[in-house]
């Protein structure tokens, strides 16, 4: 059946590159050296990350005095940014311009 519609088709329905009967891509030598580089990249990053830095007891809490003083960084400086306290005095003192019952 692919054969017939090959040969008695002019060419592939609809768009080209997308869809079920798609023309098929040729695969360039720039493609299979991309490739190739990608996969000699990953190799190597499987090998670091194979062979850890730190063992495990070493690296048991080893940043927990770091990660605490940051916290306190980021604490102090939304508490910075935090506004004053406001009394409810403050807001309605415009309203004793004469004190005539309490006094």
């Amino acid at each position: 059946m692919f054969l017939t519609m090959a040969l008695l088709r002019k060419g592939i329905p609809g768009k080209q590159w997308i869809g079920k009967y798609r023309r098929p891509r040729a695969i360039t030598w720039q493609m299979k050296r991309n490739m190739v580089n990608q996969l000699e990249r990953e190799a190597e990053n499987e090998y670091w990350i194979s062979r850890p830095y730190m063992t495990a007891e070493q690296e048991f809490c080893h940043a927990a005095e770091r990660r605490a003083q940051s916290w306190l960084k980021i604490k102090e400086s939304r508490f910075s940014k935090f506004p004053e306290h406001k009394y409810i005095a403050d807001h309605l003192s415009h309203l004793n311009t004469t004190k005539t019952w309490s006094s």
